[in-house]
């Protein structure tokens, strides 16, 4: 794993190393790592991120850099929310995106709409500042959502190739900033992303029967952070004995992805 290092951070840093050398010995042992962290997953405007979390993801427009620096001192890895295949209009930038890369509305979210990701000349430029951004608030990583535009009605002709190229580019650009990224669900490019990925963010995996297209990165010692959901039946006993033995770090939410979660005993 490619845990990043800044001025300040040798206590995370070592932290980090030890989680990773204990899912890579658990896997070779017992054929499935332990599951790494605790973890939680703050969209909403009132983030609190609760105690006892090594991994903290959230929007930075709903947070300060002294927040994030406060989660860092504590050793907590902090996941910065890009959406990289959609704009939204309650955005500061989203006027700097061009008419031509804006496409459809995406489903139910009518502020919200696709990006053209074939776009090599202003798409980049654009989210390469939305990941400064996010270096600079002091975060460690990038959560880049809509991944899965090109499966979508975005308003353009996109293939899978192109979606492909777009994620390889995104990772690229994480790297070259010294941030980690994760693949978010899109679990039929698992095996061409694991290579260039640090981690992975499901959604509803287990509710859904696609966890174990993840093991690989499991495998590698990266681990997976899945949230399900609580507007949607499930067994969460089972669902948490699931997690314990795939080595999954999972948490119950709410669709608004609020403060309120649920973890596994």
């Amino acid at each position: 794993m490619r845990w990043s290092k800044r001025p300040g951070s040798s206590n995370r840093v070592i932290g980090r190393l030890i989680i990773t050398a204990m899912m890579l010995w658990a896997f070779a042992a017992h054929g499935a790592p332990v599951p790494a962290v605790a973890w939680d997953w703050q969209l909403d405007e009132h983030v609190r991120p609760p105690e006892g979390i090594a991994v903290f993801d959230t929007d930075p427009d709903n947070v300060s850099r002294a927040q994030i620096a406060a989660l860092n001192r504590a050793g907590v890895y902090t996941i910065c929310y890009v959406s990289a295949g959609t704009v939204e209009d309650f955005r500061d930038d989203k006027g700097k995106f061009p008419a031509r890369l804006v496409g459809k509305t995406y489903g139910d979210w009518p502020d919200e709409r696709f990006l053209d990701i074939r776009d090599r000349q202003s798409l980049p430029q654009l989210m390469q500042r939305r990941f400064k951004r996010c270096q600079q608030m002091g975060f460690d990583a990038i959560e880049a959502d809509n991944m899965d535009v090109f499966e979508n009605d975005s308003g353009f002709d996109l293939s899978r190739a192109d979606g492909l190229r777009y994620i390889k580019l995104l990772a690229k650009m994480a790297h070259q900033l010294g941030l980690e990224i994760g693949q978010k669900n899109l679990p039929e490019l698992t095996p061409q992303l694991v290579g260039v990925m640090d981690f992975a963010i499901t959604e509803s995996c287990y509710q859904d029967g696609w966890c174990r297209q993840m093991r690989p990165y499991l495998k590698a010692g990266k681990p997976v952070f899945d949230a399900e959901y609580t507007d949607r039946p499930i067994n969460w006993k089972r669902a948490c004995k699931y997690a314990e033995k795939s080595g999954i770090s999972m948490i119950l939410k709410d669709r608004a992805l609020s403060k309120k979660r649920h973890i596994c005993p």
